[in-house]
């Protein structure tokens, strides 16, 4: 299965990876644009003029041609009608992820996302009455091979493992591979994929217009009878995926350790893809269970973008969203985060390149002050004009990439904003803390000027507006914003907010912010040095 590189879910070491490429979660938006724009109407593009400082003609449109519905089972529908071309990008938002997950099970909500895509009872099977079985033993034989390695049985675990191999062999002859993948591609379907987040979990992709009901088909199906088969060589491509991108990996690692030096006890702290001891102990009774616990009609919402009728898609979803039971949400147990009190650090030696990180807590996306955020991200990080690119990049050259992250690892919840920096040959962390610590005080007794605010809020507004000209942009703006604060329409009282934010508003958030009390540190050096 493939991962999405769609801007919402872009991983944190993919961000590493790309260095100077990085961009900030406030303008990440315009990435959106790149990957999946298909025009910029003529209403956008007068929306998108310096001179235009209101929004609110294109905000009425989209009301004008919004629908939302919820089905009697608890499943929400937001459909945008959008005629510009016979296209249609659907989204699939389940609102569960990372933070959800039971202690010492850390990486189901992500197996689950893999599994999602092995198909049902029907798609995914040449026979599954002859495989419903072999399924079954496979995981009677997993629970006894675990059970003799306890006992340390090493010549029980030697023949069991070896029946479980012959077992699986003969699920896989049974098994279609990527047959949902099939199914979408030959229809014209494009961009099938799916991403796991510490607080949810996305499917999605788009269809020529005439295919409606057949995306109702295949997405309904798909959660109302899954078959969560390939389970055991599944796992095997996640841990290779968290070698690749925690083990294999400085960074990751460093990452990884950053957060739970950052968090004390709220989930933030835990890796989305799971740890390793805890993925290997992963059964597929806990993938169905946690899929039974939060994939109930309640806990979805849907987003569909495009050329639609709205009484057809309430028709269609009836029929087939209406299947579902409903059902009560499971309820994690997430435990709020105290209040930092003094500076916390943590340094790790490995062979890589050096690198400097520096952590703040913030609050969740639903404060009143989430636009000044926003803005101080920008300021400080968002491309070539900020001001961490020119001080420590071009003027100081202590640093080959410095950016930074506001809201990680997600928003849902008080969160962090990350800050990193890699060293220029020559030119230690110990510089860089001080170079970024500058600029950040800055903030705090310095206020920004009137053009510097006005450019930053130009490039937030273009970005987001951007964004919701792509189909699937629109998508995944609606729902982020429905699922997590409450109503779509909070979308777009952000850019209102963001054109309120005054160099007052910043002084002040920095001030709070930006304290040794609620300071992260983290240096990774190089090993040997």
């Amino acid at each position: 299965m493939k991962h999405s590189t769609l801007e919402f879910r872009l991983r944190i070491l993919d961000w590493f990876k790309e260095r100077t490429k990085t961009i900030s979660r406030l303008f990440a938006l315009t990435l959106v644009l790149i990957i999946f724009c298909w025009s910029v109407t003529p209403q956008l593009a007068i929306a998108l003029q310096p001179s235009q400082t209101s929004i609110q003609p294109y905000l009425d449109r989209v009301i004008k041609e919004l629908t939302e519905f919820r089905l009697d089972n608890g499943l929400k529908f937001i459909v945008l009608e959008r005629h510009q071309a016979p296209v249609v990008s659907f989204l699939t938002y389940a609102d569960v992820g990372g933070i959800d997950e039971p202690d010492g099970q850390t990486g189901v909500a992500h197996f689950l996302e893999h599994l999602a895509f092995k198909g049902t009872k029907r798609i995914g099977t040449t026979d599954y009455q002859a495989e419903k079985p072999l399924l079954e033993k496979l995981e009677e034989l997993d629970k006894k091979i675990r059970s003799a390695k306890a006992k340390n049985q090493k010549s029980a675990v030697d023949e069991l493992e070896t029946k479980f191999k012959l077992v699986e062999a003969k699920a896989v002859k049974l098994v279609k591979q990527n047959e949902i993948g099939q199914i979408v591609e030959q229809a014209g379907g494009v961009g099938l994929n799916a991403t796991t987040s510490s607080e949810a979990t996305r499917y999605f992709y788009s269809f020529p217009a005439n295919k409606l009901e057949l995306w109702m088909s295949l997405e309904s199906e798909r959660f109302l009878d899954p078959v969560f088969r390939e389970f055991y060589k599944e796992k095997d491509v996640i841990l290779e995926e968290r070698r690749m991108r925690v083990e294999n990996s400085p960074v990751g690692l460093m990452v990884e350790k950053f957060m739970d030096t950052a968090f004390k006890v709220h989930p933030y702290r835990r890796p989305t893809i799971g740890y390793d001891e805890d993925i290997r102990n992963l059964t597929p009774e806990n993938v169905r269970t946690f899929f039974e616990n939060y994939y109930v009609p309640s806990n979805l919402t849907i987003a569909i973008v495009g050329d639609v009728d709205p009484d057809e898609v309430k028709k269609l979803a009836q029929v087939y969203f209406g299947r579902y039971q409903a059902k009560t949400k499971g309820q994690a147990k997430i435990t709020s985060e105290p209040q930092q009190t003094k500076t916390r650090e943590l340094t790790l030696e490995l062979p890589t390149q050096p690198w400097y990180f520096e952590g703040y807590h913030r609050p969740a996306i639903t404060d009143p002050n989430n636009a000044a955020y926003d803005i101080i991200a920008s300021l400080l990080s968002s491309g070539r004009t900020s001001r961490l690119y020119k001080s420590l990049i071009e003027e100081k050259r202590i640093a080959l990439a410095a950016q930074g992250i506001n809201g990680y690892p997600g928003d849902k919840y008080p969160n962090l904003m990350l800050f990193y920096a890699l060293t220029a040959p020559g030119h230690t962390v110990d510089e860089l803390a001080i170079a970024l610590r500058t600029e950040i005080d800055k903030l705090k007794t310095e206020p920004v000027s009137p053009k510097e605010l006005e450019r930053v809020k130009n490039q937030a507004r273009a970005g987001l507006l951007r964004s919701l000209d792509s189909n699937m942009g629109m998508a995944q703006q609606l729902l982020e914003y429905e699922v997590k604060t409450g109503s779509w329409r909070n979308l777009f009282k952000q850019l209102d907010d963001i054109a309120a934010v005054t160099p007052a508003d910043i002084q002040r958030v920095a001030q709070t912010t930006f304290t040794p009390e609620n300071r992260t540190v983290g240096k990774l050096l190089s090993k040997g040095k």
